[in-house]
């Protein structure tokens, strides 16, 4: 049964970042500074490795986030939602900010990213708990 909500745990945050980025494409391709074709899609398209990809280590986060909540003991949606949304936004938002900060990226792209991150890990959570 674990195993199964992380799949779905990482499903639901996968889903819900396809979402936010179309919702987002515009100002995260600007902020990302993507080069566009003449169609206005990113330069060389995207590969579906690039998909697999991000599902899988989208596993590892939701596999890992599953043992932290077993050992804290979080088994309610609301200590599920709270605990995932700290995981994004006080561990994996502020690497985010360090490597953009480093890069000279602009800020916008850490608050579209560190937001997903946010958001998808708080999703993860709220998933996991249900299980």
């Amino acid at each position: 049964m674990e195993f199964l909500s992380v799949i779905a745990a990482a499903a639901t945050s996968f889903v819900l970042g396809a979402v936010w980025y179309m919702a987002l494409a515009e100002p995260w391709m600007q902020a990302a500074g993507i080069r566009r074709d003449a169609d206005g899609g990113p330069e060389g398209g995207q590969s579906p490795v690039i998909f697999a990809m991000t599902f899988v280590l989208q596993l590892v986060v939701a596999g890992m986030m599953r043992h932290v909540f077993s050992l804290g003991g979080i088994d309610t949606l609301g200590a599920g939602l709270v605990a995932g949304g700290g995981v994004g936004l006080f561990f994996i938002t502020p690497w985010i900010a360090i490597n953009n900060a480093y890069g000279m990226r602009p800020v916008s792209l850490t608050v579209i990213d560190g937001g997903y991150a946010t958001l998808g890990c708080a999703a993860m959570g709220l998933v996991l708990a249900l299980f």
